[in-house]
């Protein structure tokens, strides 16, 4: 620890959080404390001791009464005299709740400042749940005085421009920040560095790496002074600590520059997102590993591709389910990506059971013309037989419908929507396709399955089917998939109107307005479906709340 106070030693856990277990976390902080025992400070994510966000598990009294408890007992272990901790958690004050930072040193809980700004949109509910703070004062600590805005605090000018008027001489700014694409340089060069800009003031950005449901966050924690220069950027989606070196200058506190990671461009950052999130789904909720149907086709390959090298190929097991309209090229296509990847593959016809139901409801049946009914048979079918090995083995079942299928309801609820997870939930079928080629030719820095190619290239360039009637194709009931996902990226990324798109675009506007009439519709499969890992500014479930029941169209 440093005598002197123009010099100052922090260092910047990026690192994981298990919500609701606040005796791994603290354990985990004390990890991180133990092996910098010369630092003045260390700091610690937003919420790291109760995990974030904790939704209304934090409504039970018995958790902030477990975390209060805890927070004391941490505070107590500072007074051996080495770093103090800043350390986020839930602070209850007769029936209100708030989002805090605690300071802890030399055996006490210094300072405590509550969160002002509390997030209501996308993926936040926060005033659902707490009480905003007040603006808060600046911390003295040490003879240096502390601006502590948390998340949100930071992301607005508000909080951190009244710190500045109080004299605050530092801005640490401790963040759950959820990966959103390209959101990694907004926060860095346009949320923070105006921050900076504004202020005048030295800023440290810290926040967490790890899935948690449907959302995962990636880490790219950064430093930078007071001037607007990046000191440090932390790695994407892995655990570092940072040692930071701070100087008192004629011109206030100046970090001293260290590494600065490069940060993964697309599509490789979306393939980590994808990683990071199912592998954290399926080892903290304690399943052995995953099934999945492998049908030939390029949703399947890609989440048996990113399901190993989230888990290891080990731990993965591929079903192929054929019909009597299953290809041969699609069983070799399904056995070449099993073999590329690694993992099991077993074949399990669905033609008896298909027959058994044509006999069950022939009766019912008679006299009506074969549709779309008997394609969902086929489905349901194997989603049934899917089901039946995860409930017998234990392997939790991977459904690998993308957004675009989901959005227009081009999936069979009860059939191939059945399962726990789905990693493409907000992956357009374009980006399906990019994902698929640039796995092909690129090991993920985080895999537990180092091989290329994954998957036989004819996988990813012959025309996407359901296989469930004959020479079906999905351009067959469908826009092509560029055309289509330029269409719901408006109507559900940018919330545009039928005539908007036609006007962007120059599409047909019937079929523009079909697409909206679609989305609409299937709302109610949305509502049924598996979690699966968000990619956009605006997912299924927690970014898109619509009615399931309306009326209203633009077309």
């Amino acid at each position: 620890m440093t005598d002197a106070a123009d010099t100052l030693t922090i260092v910047l856990a990026q690192m994981t959080q298990a919500v609701g277990d606040l005796a791994a976390n603290a354990d985990a902080m004390r990890g991180v404390r133990a092996r910098h025992p010369g630092a003045d400070l260390i700091l610690y994510p937003e919420f790291q001791l109760i995990g974030y966000p904790p939704e209304d598990l934090v409504l039970k009294p018995a958790l902030a009464e477990r975390a209060a408890t805890m927070l004391a007992e941490l505070a107590l272990e500072t007074a051996d005299g080495g770093p103090a901790m800043l350390v986020g958690s839930v602070e209850r004050d007769g029936a209100d709740l708030y989002n805090i930072v605690a300071l802890l040193d030399g055996g006490q809980i210094v300072a405590v400042r509550r969160k002002h700004e509390l997030p209501n949109y996308g993926t936040f509910d926060e005033k659902r749940i707490f009480v905003p703070g007040p603006l808060p004062d600046v911390v003295d600590w040490r003879g240096i005085k502390l601006g502590l805005p948390i998340c949100e605090d930071g992301w607005l000018p508000k909080v951190c421009q009244h710190l500045a008027r109080q004299g605050a001489e530092l801005l640490i700014s401790v963040n759950g920040s959820p990966y959103e694409i390209d959101k990694d340089e907004r926060r860095l060069t346009q949320v923070f560095a105006s921050r900076v800009a504004e202020t005048g003031l030295p800023v440290i950005f810290l926040n967490r790496i790890g899935g948690q449901d449907e959302i995962v966050f990636d880490g790219c924690s950064f430093v930078l002074n007071g001037d607007g220069t990046t000191a440090h950027r932390l790695t994407d989606w892995e655990p570092e600590e940072r040692v930071t070196r701070w100087a008192k200058c004629a011109n206030g506190w100046v970090c001293e520059t260290g590494a600065i990671a490069e940060w993964e461009a697309h599509p490789a950052d979306i393939y980590s997102a994808m990683i990071v999130s199912l592998r954290d789904y399926v080892e903290r909720n304690r399943f052995p590993g995953v099934v999945l149907g492998l049908s030939g086709g390029i949703d399947s390959a890609i989440c048996a591709a990113i399901a190993a090298d989230a888990l290891g190929p080990d731990k993965v097991w591929c079903v192929m389910l054929p019909s009597r309209f299953t290809s041969q090229a699609s069983l070799d296509d399904a056995a070449g990506c099993a073999a590329m990847i690694g993992c099991r593959l077993d074949t399990i016809p669905i033609a008896a059971a298909v027959d058994a139901f044509d006999t069950m409801l022939e009766g019912s049946f008679a006299d009506v013309e074969v549709d779309i009914t008997e394609e969902n048979v086929q489905s349901r079918i194997r989603g049934v037989t899917l089901m039946a090995l995860s409930n017998k083995f234990g392997p939790m079942l991977l459904t690998t419908g993308n957004k675009s299928e989901m959005s227009v309801g081009y999936a069979t609820i009860y059939g191939d929507m059945a399962g726990g997870y789905n990693p493409l939930k907000d992956a357009y079928k374009m980006t399906v396709f990019a994902l698929a080629k640039w796995r092909n030719e690129n090991v993920p820095r985080l895999s537990r399955n180092p091989v290329t190619p994954v998957m036989p290239e004819g996988v990813i360039t012959k025309p996407p089917s359901a296989e469930l009637r004959p020479d079906q194709k999905d351009e067959d009931s469908l826009p092509p998939y560029p055309d289509l996902d330029r269409m719901l990226h408006m109507l559900v990324e940018e919330e545009a109107s039928t005539d908007e798109v036609v006007a962007r675009y120059g599409f047909a506007r019937e079929t523009v307005a079909r697409i909206e009439r679609l989305l609409m519709l299937a709302e109610y499969k949305r509502r049924q479906a598996p979690p699966g890992v968000k990619l956009s500014t605006r997912n299924f479930g927690r970014d898109r709340r619509y009615p399931i029941t309306h009326g209203f169209r633009t077309g």
